[in-house]
């Protein structure tokens, strides 16, 4: 189906229409948020000026961070769109602070709309592809692939963490054995410990330098990290802030324990690799010998994309493979 444009620009395609018009509102709200931030650089660029002058502690990001911004956009009416319409804003910024994603809860709901958009636009050129099914597509793709994304991140931040974690409890271990307080322990190896480690310890010195109590400032980042051995960590400092006792001999054992705890997972990961070898050799089966007919013989392959029992098939299909897929992950997926 065509339309004639005015001003004599001559007939064009609908379905273009529908890919160029909103990759064109997606490119202008893009260039809109994104360039947004070039007071916030020129800024960060005259802090840095400022510290490299004065050769002061802080870093600029630290400088910039003391005033905690309430706005998930530069733009105030996305701002008020995110406000009013997503649903529970605060568990997304959540997963993206443990994500360690230094950016707005704005630019990442671009982000899933440009996704979106583009998977839209991409499956209409394939001219076999209704309508509803690339829209279905686009919407699946603009939800589910930053958050898969993000999951990702998540997981190997916290796999990070957990690996350097130990050394840093031992570096506060030492510098409690030497005479220094809790406090200037956590400061040192904070210092000391690659990140995340030494990020998320710099964070809890940093609230604590600011008024913040040193346990809430622990719980806090506790809640934001969500990883059992640093809830260890929390617990052991709180206990020993209201009964006392050998806090360098506490801590001595929890890098111990917490050593041996991922010694067992690497141990489980290599029992459960065959399995998980397996389930992504089976699963990837039926996609790619899809792929596979398509190309040798797209007319075999066409009633399940034209006719509606197609249709209904593939997506039953579907839906026994997600759920295949599930009940396999469970199955190699122990809790320590």
């Amino acid at each position: 189906m065509t339309i004639n444009l005015p001003y004599g620009l001559g007939p064009v395609s609908v379905e273009l229409l529908l890919v160029v018009l909103p990759a064109l509102v997606a490119l202008v709200i893009f260039i809109l948020v994104f360039g947004g931030d070039k007071a916030k650089k020129q800024t960060k660029r005259r802090i840095e000026r400022i510290k490299a002058a004065n050769n002061k502690e802080m870093t600029p990001q630290e400088i910039v961070s003391i005033r905690r911004s309430n706005t998930d956009s530069e733009i105030a009416f996305i701002d008020t769109l995110i406000k009013r319409l997503l649903p529970r804003p605060e568990l997304l910024r959540l997963r993206l602070a443990s994500a360690g994603f230094n950016s707005s809860l704005g630019r990442y709901l671009l982000i899933c709309l440009i996704l979106g958009i583009a998977t839209f636009g991409g499956l209409r050129f394939v001219s076999f592809i209704p309508l509803i099914v690339a829209a279905l597509f686009g919407l699946f793709a603009g939800i589910m692939l930053p958050h898969a994304g993000l999951s990702f991140l998540i997981r190997r931040r916290r796999n990070r963490f957990i690996a350097h974690f130990p050394e840093a409890i031992d570096l506060m271990v030492r510098g409690l054995r030497s005479g220094l307080p809790i406090t200037e322990s956590i400061k040192t190896a904070g210092k000391e410990i690659v990140d995340p480690v030494g990020t998320e310890l710099t964070g809890i010195t940093d609230a604590v330098r600011l008024g913040e109590q040193l346990e809430e400032a622990l719980w806090d980042t506790s809640s934001r990290l969500d990883i059992q051995e640093f809830n260890f960590f929390t617990v052991a400092l709180s206990i020993q802030a209201e009964t006392g006792g050998n806090l360098a001999e506490t801590l001595a054992n929890l890098s111990d324990v917490l050593r041996r705890r991922r010694q067992l997972k690497l141990k489980i990961k290599a029992l459960s690799s065959e399995a998980k070898a397996s389930a992504y050799i089976i699963g990837s089966l039926p996609f790619v010998m899809a792929l596979l007919i398509f190309l040798v013989n797209p007319g075999y392959i066409s009633d399940l994309t034209e006719d509606p029992r197609g249709i209904f098939l593939v997506f039953l299909g579907l839906f026994s493979f997600a759920v295949g897929a599930g009940v396999m992950y469970r199955m190699v997926k122990f809790e320590i």
